[in-house]
Order: C-alpha cells, then structure tokens, then sequence
C-alpha cells in the first residue's frame, strides 16, 4: 500500500466489480484523522470510514498508474450526530491535464432524520488519469468525513 498523508497515499478495493485501488492507484489527502485513515473509505467495510484531521475544506485525489475508464463512481457519507450541510464536488483530469466537472452538490445531514447520503454516478470516461473529490463540510467547525468510496 502506497501512501502519504498531505500529498500521495494508495488504497485497497474488494474483488466485487470495483476497481481494485491498491494495485492500480495512489491517493493524496490534505489531512486524516489516525483513527479514521483513508483506506477505511476505499475499504467501505469499515464503520467510520476517513475523517479529516482538522475542520474545514478537505480534497482527496485518487492518481490512476495509468490513464483509466470510469463507468460508475460510488459514494457514501454519514453523519449520524451533528445537523449540518455539506457540499462535494467530483472532478476527473484526463491525459491532457484539465479538470471537468462531474457533479457538484449539496446536501443537509440531520440526526434522527437524513444521516447518510449515497451516490451512485454513472459516467462514460475514456481515459481519466485522476479523480478528486472535494469535501466543504458545512459551518467552520465542522470536520469533512467518508463512509465509502468506489468505482469501476
């Protein structure tokens, strides 16, 4: 397993399907709490997933070996304590290194009500050399987690 917190780290996926992470990809993260390491979201079998180590805007970008189709792209958040909005964004670099958008979007975490989203995109990409997602995890105290995150 290649990793490195604050620029590059590597991943692990189930034989399901999903693309298998560890073998194909590296990952960067800004920060990871010790007890929530980044592997535990490629995982998704873990309870808890990644978190941030501090508060506020976190990306984390899985770097393909080499470039990669895309067909679906899995993801999961919890947050079953705090009321809270957060908003993600999902962007893809091919080989000529620019950036496209593949969704942007909000949601509202409540306790007792909606504490979980789930996310299944279908895509069409050729050749994605790196995927980032973006996590802004609401008020300024608020720390950006990651139950799950998949693709094939």
């Amino acid at each position: 397993m290649r990793k490195t917190i604050g620029r590059e780290t590597a991943v692990r996926a189930e034989n399901t399907g999903w693309l298998d992470l560890g073998r194909i990809a590296s990952v960067e993260v800004t920060s990871e709490d010790p007890a929530h390491p980044i592997e535990r979201a490629f995982e998704c079998t873990s309870e808890g997933g990644w978190r941030a180590a501090e508060p506020g805007e976190q990306r984390i970008r899985v770097v393909f070996d080499k470039v990669t189709p895309l067909r679906r792209i899995h993801l999961r958040f919890r947050e079953p304590a705090v009321s809270r909005t957060h908003e993600f964004a999902l962007e893809w670099q091919g080989p000529d290194g620019l950036p496209h958008q593949i969704v942007r979007q909000q949601w509202n975490f409540s306790p007792g009500g909606s504490s979980e989203e789930v996310e299944n995109y279908t895509v069409s990409l050729e050749a994605v050399g790196s995927v980032e997602l973006t996590i802004r995890p609401g008020d300024a105290n608020a720390v950006a987690s990651l139950e799950c995150w998949r693709m094939a």
